[in-house]
């Protein structure tokens, strides 16, 4: 599984996956670091990465365009901040929410419930 890491979040993030041997990068070792939501939604479709972002904006994309891919992984608020805390939480989960992310969803991240699947399309 592979994963583009928006810039809403930090780069350790794609680092600490790194090291748990997944195939992460950050969206600012492609340089789009300012890149509009779109396109960087269209690199992760095309790189058949999962997203992973605290930017609602990417779900609400997902939906406007009725697009099943990418999958979509979001921190909310509440969350800890802090990028190991939130690799460990990734992959503390990623057996559960393995099958759902190849097959195309949403994930959420909050601190009142450690997982939610919001839906898939």
């Amino acid at each position: 599984m592979k994963f583009l890491i928006d810039n809403a979040l930090s780069p350790m993030i794609a680092e600490g996956l790194c090291k748990a041997g997944y195939d992460a990068v950050h969206v600012r070792d492609y340089g789009l670091q300012d890149a509009m939501d779109e396109v960087i939604l269209e690199r992760s479709t095309d790189e058949d990465c999962v997203l992973i972002s605290a930017d609602t904006d990417f779900g609400t994309l997902l939906a406007l365009y009725k697009k099943r891919r990418p999958s979509f992984i979001l921190f909310r608020k509440g969350t800890s901040r802090r990028s190991e805390n939130q690799v460990e939480l990734i992959l503390k989960n990623l057996v559960a929410i393995h099958k759902p992310l190849i097959e195309g969803s949403v994930v959420v991240f909050e601190k009142k419930l450690p997982l939610l699947l919001v839906c898939m399309w």
